[in-house]
C-alpha cells in the first residue's frame, strides 16, 4: 500500500508540474495526493491499533479527496482522459487497500 501511496503522489506531483490550471487547484491536489502518502507511511509505525487505524482512515478521506480533484481537473479539461482513468485507478486500488486495512484493524485480528 505505501508503493501505491508514493507512486500517486509522485504521479500527481510530477503532473501538476506539467498542467495550466488555477494555482489553488494544483495546491489542493497535491496536499491531499501527498496526505495519502503520509498518512500510510505514519500508520506503519503507529503507537497502537487505533493510531494505525486513525492513520488510514485519514489517508482514505484524503484519497477520496484526491479523487475529488481528479474529477475536477478531468470535468475543466485541465486532464485528458487516460490522465484521469490511470490515476483514478490507482487512487481506487488504495482506497480498497485502506478500506480492507480499516476493517481488520477494527474486527481486532
Amino acid at each position: 500500500m505505501a508503493r501505491n501511496s508514493e507512486q500517486l503522489a509522485t504521479s500527481i506531483e510530477l503532473l501538476c508540474q506539467n498542467i495550466k490550471v488555477p494555482s489553488n487547484t494544483l495546491f489542493q491536489i497535491r496536499k491531499s495526493s501527498s496526505s495519502v502518502y503520509a498518512n500510510i507511511r505514519e500508520a506503519n509505525y503507529g503507537q497502537s491499533k487505533a493510531d494505525m487505524l486513525s492513520k488510514f482512515e485519514i489517508a482514505l478521506k484524503e484519497c477520496s479527496e484526491t479523487e475529488g480533484w481528479l474529477q475536477l481537473l478531468f470535468n475543466t479539461n485541465g486532464i485528458d482522459e487516460g490522465t484521469h482513468k490511470t490515476h483514478r485507478n490507482l487512487c481506487g486500488r488504495i482506497r480498497r487497500m485502506l478500506i480492507t486495512s480499516c476493517k481488520t484493524l477494527e474486527s481486532g485480528k
